[in-house]
């Protein structure tokens, strides 16, 4: 399902990533997007965009995540939001992630929205 709106983008993405739908969590990513997966290291384009996605799917968590802001202009949309990712860390013992995302979404041709940028720790 695409997003319509860029306030959609978090409940959505919260939504395929605890389904574990990667298929459904690639088609909110533009196919040049650029995703950080921990500061200093970036994956562009969407096939490092999977892998990237993958390691934290890995985990087999559950992702809360609250919106802080939406600032919107024209064709372009700034997101910042809060998350906390409960999960299984590779040792088998529980683990908990939490950090302050920015993203960055653009309008497509079909009016759905998706990321360009998607920093998880972008806002820390």
């Amino acid at each position: 399902m695409a997003v319509k709106n860029p306030q959609e983008m978090h409940p959505r993405f919260v939504e395929v990533f605890n389904a574990a739908d990667l298929p459904e969590l690639l088609a909110l990513y533009e196919a040049t997007a650029t995703f950080v997966p921990q500061p200093g290291q970036s994956a562009s384009g969407i096939e490092a965009v999977r892998g990237a996605l993958q390691q934290y799917l890995s985990l087999k968590g559950t992702l809360k995540m609250e919106t802080t802001y939406l600032v919107e202009s024209g064709d372009i949309a700034l997101l910042r939001g809060k998350w906390l990712l409960q999960g299984t860390g590779p040792d088998g013992k529980p683990l908990e992630m939490r950090g302050n995302s920015v993203e960055i979404l653009r309008r497509q041709s079909d009016g759905s929205w998706r990321f360009v940028i998607d920093h998880p720790l972008g806002a820390e």
